[in-house]
């Protein structure tokens, strides 16, 4: 008696699952988009969930995808639902990045407006930001610098067909506060940088002036020299950012010695922004920078970089490399 007693229960536990499980769930409000950060737990999506009204037992939720074995198979992504859904194909969404199909890479080196100008002709992307100002994406996507250049991570986002590219904006920038912080945390004692934000300018200016991987912590390391020094950094990248639009692809002597705020052979330190999206890469060059007693480098053509600590060595680096 016992037995079946004990046998029926299991059924009746394996009904329940079932149900839930195969039971369609519909949001508050539809569309329903949701976003899956990098790092994210299963716990924290499943909160989302409960917050839009698609789940009433979000524990259990996490409890099914740990007998499945894919707790910790979700997927980043910004994701849509149109309609009701079953908890196993919610799922199989987030863990397969259904719902998702639609890639958009932000490259480094890609300034504000390469961005902005690349979205806007994107047309699986629904352009809520067509309108808008700089200043007033910032505010839409809660980001509390007044100046976008460099906010954005550059890396490969899933996001659902017809998304808003406002929730890029803000998945990318909550992204690069998130790597930056944790780099942030790590970085080598006594750099000459007083916050992560001007630790991301002078990543931004690694990231533009590096043609070979292999060179980038070098690289950092003589900029940061030059901070340490109070030497002018005298770096191109910057120059060209302050142009602008007006920049027609050569740079000319006059335009080192016209003043702009990014002229940074007329005014010393660092600029007052990034000049570009840095990658992961020159993010921790710039909180990692090699150990040198370098000042100068100059491009040998081939992207590599020569490295000098004098400016004797560095002028004749540049006759035979340049000249």
């Amino acid at each position: 008696m016992m037995g079946k007693l004990i046998g029926l229960l299991v059924v009746m536990c394996f009904g329940s699952l079932a149900y839930y499980v195969y039971a369609p769930s519909q949001p508050q409000t539809l569309p329903f988009e949701f976003s899956v950060d990098q790092g994210n737990t299963l716990t924290q999506v499943a909160t989302q969930f409960e917050q839009g009204g698609l789940l009433d037992y979000p524990g259990l939720f996490v409890l099914f995808a740990r007998l499945q074995g894919r707790a910790g198979k979700i997927k980043a992504g910004i994701y849509q639902l149109d309609g009701a859904i079953s908890k196993m194909a919610l799922l199989d969404m987030i863990t397969q990045g259904n719902g998702s199909k639609n890639q958009f890479a932000i490259i480094e080196g890609w300034n504000f407006r390469q961005l902005r100008n690349v979205l806007n002709d994107n047309p699986n992307i629904r352009h809520d930001s067509l309108s808008l100002s700089d200043s007033e994406i910032l505010q839409r996507i809660g980001a509390i610098e007044t100046q976008p250049e460099g906010l954005f991570l550059p890396e490969t986002y899933f996001l659902a067909v017809g998304s808003s590219d406002l929730e890029l904006f803000k998945f990318a920038y909550k992204l690069m506060q998130k790597r930056l912080n944790e780099a942030w945390l790590t970085r080598t004692p006594d750099l000459p940088l007083a916050t992560p934000y001007q630790a991301l300018i002078l990543a931004s200016i690694v990231e533009k002036e590096t043609g070979m991987a292999a060179d980038r912590a070098m690289i950092a390391g003589v900029f940061v020299n030059r901070l340490r020094l109070h030497m002018l950094l005298q770096t191109d990248p910057t120059v060209i950012y302050g142009l602008g639009e007006k920049f027609d692809g050569d740079l000319k002597r006059r335009d080192l010695t016209t003043d702009t705020p990014y002229n940074t052979y007329t005014r010393a330190g660092l600029p007052p922004t990034p000049i570009a999206m840095p990658g992961l890469a020159a993010m921790n060059a710039a909180l990692h920078p090699a150990t040198t007693d370098a000042l100068y480098f100059v491009a040998r053509g081939d992207g590599s970089s020569k490295f000098s600590s004098n400016l004797a060595a560095h002028n004749r680096a540049v006759d035979r490399y340049q000249k």
